[in-house]
């Protein structure tokens, strides 16, 4: 296992860190491969309130083996569900009891798309908060993870004194959401970065298109299409974790032995140069040629144009699913406030003038709300808006 210090406190963290999203049903399961993770070097595991029974799961495992002292633990705080400061307060009780612990090494704010979210926050009194909490010593490092445009996260990372962040990227999401621009800027902070979706809920290991997968094999037939996701984020110096939510014995296997060999720079020019047939072979079956290069933005009424088509492609190429997961969190759809949505365009064409890829965004944001927002969309958002708060 390889691993690399967090500059804010110090921490060596294991390169690979434990997704704990979705643990196997079978508990026995859960337990085994938590314990063996931990075992084999693993110590950063990240949980959330949302994450229905996963922080009990943990905490309770972690509690069994006595193993709360050899990992960090990180879960977040449901922002869309704090509407007083008392919420702050109850919210993170019941995640220190469901995780056994009195204290949170890394904790972030949930689910953040742009920085107004922040200053509802601050309306709340969240800043004095944490700082009674961090006084404490009950949270240790304070952060946030990111679902929005690039624009905001940017202005986002300006708003507090930030411990670390939590971004989604991979080589597919290049100059999706934060993207490179903002895992540099969050490095050059000095901020420790957080890597969620790295192999894209699974579809840049088996989801594929035939010609992407035998670019990879002929490039290294020993060498999966996981691994050259995973490589691909260790080669970076600005990456710190990397999540993989593991549910098999089999997945953490060949991911221990990717972060056995991580290091920055590892990738020679040759390796380097695979990606981007890759992505051609993948970028084949999009259905609006966007790379997300984010001069259309800022869009005046709010929609975030890279994302919505980020989402619409993803639809077509890695399955409705993961599409429409993409379109719900890329455009904040969740949050009833938010305008980041298709159905949003005004249709005023400020972004056509400045696209350098001359795409007639308009008439393709119209196509993206006829495939995105089908007639069940407002009924799943109204479920999803409960879920949230």
């Amino acid at each position: 296992m390889q691993y690399r210090v967090d500059p804010k406190s110090g921490n060596a963290l294991s390169v690979l860190g434990f997704g704990c999203m979705r643990f196997p049903m079978d508990k026995e399961k859960a337990e085994a491969l938590i314990v063996s993770a931990i075992q084999s070097g693993v110590n950063y595991f990240d949980t959330a309130y949302l994450y229905g029974n996963s922080e009990a799961t943990l905490g309770n495992i972690l509690e069994k083996n006595e193993l709360r002292t050899k990992v960090y633990i990180a879960t977040k705080l449901p922002q869309l569900k704090c509407k007083t400061y008392d919420d702050f307060d109850k919210i993170f009780a019941e995640q220190l009891k469901r995780l056994k612990t009195d204290y949170i090494d890394y904790y972030l704010i949930h689910n953040m798309n742009k920085a107004s979210n922040w200053t509802r926050l601050c309306d709340l009194a969240i800043e004095q908060w944490i700082k009674e909490k961090q006084s404490a010593g009950q949270i240790r490092q304070i952060g946030f993870s990111f679902h929005g445009p690039q624009d905001e996260f940017m202005a986002l990372i300006d708003e507090y004194e930030w411990d670390f962040c939590m971004i989604q990227y991979n080589y597919l999401n290049e100059n999706y959401q934060a993207g490179r621009a903002g895992l540099h800027k969050a490095h050059e902070r000095g901020l420790p970065v957080m890597i969620m979706e790295p192999l894209l809920g699974g579809k840049l290991a088996t989801g594929l298109p035939p010609k992407a997968m035998h670019i990879f094999k002929d490039a290294a037939a020993e060498r999966s299409a996981a691994a050259w996701a995973l490589m691909w984020l260790y080669n970076q110096p600005e990456v710190t974790v990397v999540l993989s939510g593991m549910n098999a014995s089999e997945q953490l296997e060949e991911n221990l032995k990717v972060a056995a060999i991580a290091k920055s720079g590892m990738f020679s020019k040759e390796e380097a140069a695979v990606f981007e047939p890759v992505f051609e072979a993948i970028r084949e079956s999009y259905k609006v040629p966007c790379t997300g290069c984010n001069y259309c933005m800022p869009c005046p009424h709010g929609v975030n144009i890279p994302g919505c088509f980020a989402a619409y492609n993803a639809r077509y190429t890695m399955g409705l699913v993961t599409g429409m997961m993409q379109y719900i969190t890329g455009t904040a759809a969740h949050n009833k406030e938010a305008h980041a949505r298709a159905s949003f365009c005004k249709q005023c064409k400020k972004c056509e003038k400045d696209c350098p890829q001359n795409i007639p965004i308009v008439k393709e944001l119209t196509e993206v709300k006829k495939r995105m927002e089908p007639f069940w969309f407002n009924f799943a958002l109204k479920v999803i808006q409960k879920i949230f708060g």
